[in-house]
């Protein structure tokens, strides 16, 4: 292997997962030039597949043990590929801290990342989950993804559509074992068209005394609202939001809007279907500020699961199964996780 490969046998990852759960890899593989893939896929211990491509460990849950090798991609490089004054394409390597990427393109008058501030985990996961914050998805930013195809060998650039992103959602969820996310391109401009009509942030700008904000201003208002409302996976083992906001047909959003008429509802982006605050739900029945020795509810917000102190994996995914059936048993709409669960069926 060559200095870009680094091979650990027997690897911790507690330290690797923002829930701070204890999991071991049988090898650890880290690959700091996407260039250098094909000679790590080819010899041991990667030769015979992966189990897991891990980035930040923000948007997963260890519930057991990976069955295999764990691959981690660490490039960290960024730069501007093409410029014309107002639109500037950054492409960003895999290993980018996110919320680096976002101070990085505004510390340049580059806007369109600033509502996705503060957001862990790595650059790579980004157009895997199509992440999304206050109004905004990654995937309307992004120009193209760049992947490695272990079965051919081949390095391709799919353009936005070819991802098909959709809420919390890309091809490569679809078909997770095909690609690699090695780095992504964003289509960012100078010219500002913020997107400030989700709840709370004109609020924040107002209290700050904002009353013409910039992309700046934006991104310090998230932060800041980020910053009371969900718990740092430093002091308080978390994934941020757990559980996605589930969609349903109309039909049923104004039956249960009838019946619960405090039920935030919301546009879904297709006719005839409605998205759900699936916060509101857990909140309504019980569960917020929960806490089962180790594992609870964060008492700042519903959707937050955290970890006290020396929680498994598998205890927090009991805790999950258990607030998704109480939802279901109230409220008839089955919730379902945001990360990816290791070791166990969801």
């Amino acid at each position: 292997m060559s200095e870009a490969v680094r091979v650990t046998r027997d690897a911790p990852l507690r330290t690797r997962n923002t829930f701070g759960v204890d999991a071991r890899a049988p090898w650890l593989v880290e690959v700091a030039d996407a260039a250098r893939l094909p000679e790590a896929l080819s010899a041991p211990p990667l030769r015979l597949g992966i189990a897991l491509v891990l980035g930040g460990g923000s948007n997963l849950l260890f519930a057991g043990d990976p069955d295999g090798p764990v691959l981690a991609l660490t490039g960290d490089r960024i730069a501007v590929i093409d410029d014309d004054g107002d639109r500037a394409i950054v492409r960003a390597d895999a290993g980018v801290e996110w919320h680096r990427l976002v101070l990085w393109t505004l510390d340049r008058g580059l806007c369109g990342l600033e509502n996705l501030a503060l957001i862990p985990g790595t650059t790579g996961a980004a157009p895997i989950q199509n992440i999304g914050a206050y109004g905004v998805e990654v995937g309307e930013t992004i120009h193209a993804v760049e992947v490695f195809e272990p079965s051919t060998g081949q390095v391709h650039r799919l353009g936005r559509d070819a991802c098909r992103f959709g809420y919390r959602d890309s091809v490569f969820k679809h078909d997770a074992d095909r690609y690699l996310v090695t780095a992504v391109e964003f289509a960012l401009s100078r010219t500002p068209a913020l997107r400030l009509d989700y709840a709370g942030l004109g609020d924040e700008l107002a209290a700050r005394g904002v009353a013409t904000p910039d992309a700046r201003d934006v991104a310090d208002a998230v932060i800041a609202i980020r910053r009371r409302k969900l718990p740092d996976p430093a002091v308080l083992g978390n994934a941020g939001s757990f559980f996605k906001n589930p969609i349903v047909p109309a039909a049923q959003a104004d039956a249960l809007l009838a019946a619960h008429p405090a039920l935030p509802v919301f546009r879904a982006g297709a006719a005839g279907r409605r998205k759900l605050s699936a916060a509101w739900m857990i909140d309504a029945c019980g569960w917020k500020g929960h806490r089962d020795g180790d594992v609870g509810v964060a008492a700042s917000h519903a959707l937050v699961l955290v970890n006290h102190g020396r929680a498994t994996g598998a205890q927090l995914l009991d805790l999950a199964r258990r607030i998704a059936d109480s939802v279901h048993a109230r409220f008839g709409v089955a919730i379902e996780p945001e990360p990816r669960v290791i070791g166990a069926q969801w």
